[in-house]
């Protein structure tokens, strides 16, 4: 994967990926992951322009501090790299957090986008999932090897089954740094503080971010086993977008790898229907 940078309009140095030709796909990962989010995906999609960003304060782009860790700056962000990249509109394949920033985007840059997947996110978030990531997120693992650490993923991963040999130890690698202390998060930490805050208070009524798709193709793909996206939500968005493809993955919680044969499918559908 060739890495890039841009620079937005207050200063930050973000990192992106642009390869392949054909109809722009705007990548967008999970919360505290990195580009490599969508390697496992990139040999299904070889007919499109696959481009990818690490978020400010993710992987290789500039850490701004917890205050600019929210998905309306992170919607901005994405927004400067298609116009740095000179695109007028681009279809996005959210996972999780990046399925949220989709979301967002479809109510306020609705003219950008041609179209918008979501990986196992919808408009509720469940709480059971939201305190699965407030146990980890920001913290360095107790683990000291990769091996590890992958050992642990596993155990804490218990709706996964029939997962590819050494998946746990590639996605250690992906998202984990080696330093003389041990390993290392590749995200910054006060996006602890970000995350926390976020969900103070009233939970906002997000359904309306769904309605606002209507126009473009959509897709949704759900973890059968997902304790953030549950399926009474999965139903409920079936049920206002009727037109979309939909997709429930056996043997995944939150979230799918996508190179699932029903995720790949439901992705690929939906790339035809955008381009139709």
């Amino acid at each position: 994967m060739d890495v890039q940078f841009f620079s937005t309009a207050d200063g930050a140095r973000l990192a992106y990926s642009d390869e392949g030709q054909g109809l722009p796909v705007l990548c967008l990962a999970g919360l505290t992951r990195n580009m490599g989010d969508f390697d496992y995906l990139a040999p299904h999609l070889p007919d499109v322009r696959l481009i990818r960003m690490d978020y400010r304060g993710r992987g290789q782009s500039d850490y701004t501090g917890a205050a600019t860790y929210t998905v309306p700056q992170e919607g901005k962000d994405a927004l400067a790299l298609l116009d740095h990249l000179g695109i007028e509109k681009a279809a996005v394949l959210g996972t999780s957090r990046g399925g949220l920033i989709g979301m967002l985007l479809a109510a306020v840059a609705h003219d950008r986008l041609l179209g918008l997947c979501l990986n196992d996110v919808g408009p509720v978030i469940e709480r059971v999932g939201l305190e699965r990531i407030f146990d980890y997120v920001g913290r360095n693992p107790s683990a000291k090897t990769y091996e590890a650490v992958a050992e642990r993923m596993a155990a804490l991963n218990p709706g996964f089954a029939n997962v590819p040999e050494g998946r746990w130890l590639s996605d250690a690698r992906k998202f984990y740094a080696e330093t003389e202390r041990g390993l290392q998060i590749r995200y910054d930490p006060t996006l602890r503080e970000a995350f926390l805050a976020a969900f103070e208070g009233e939970t906002p009524d997000l359904w309306p971010l769904w309605e606002a798709t209507a126009g473009f193709p959509v897709a949704l793909i759900r973890g059968a086993n997902s304790d953030l996206l549950s399926r009474e939500v999965y139903d409920e968005m079936r049920r206002r977008r009727p037109d979309g493809v939909y997709a429930e993955v056996p043997d995944r919680a939150h979230v799918p790898w996508l190179d699932e044969a029903e995720s790949v499918a439901a992705v690929r559908e939906w790339v035809r229907k955008v381009r139709a």
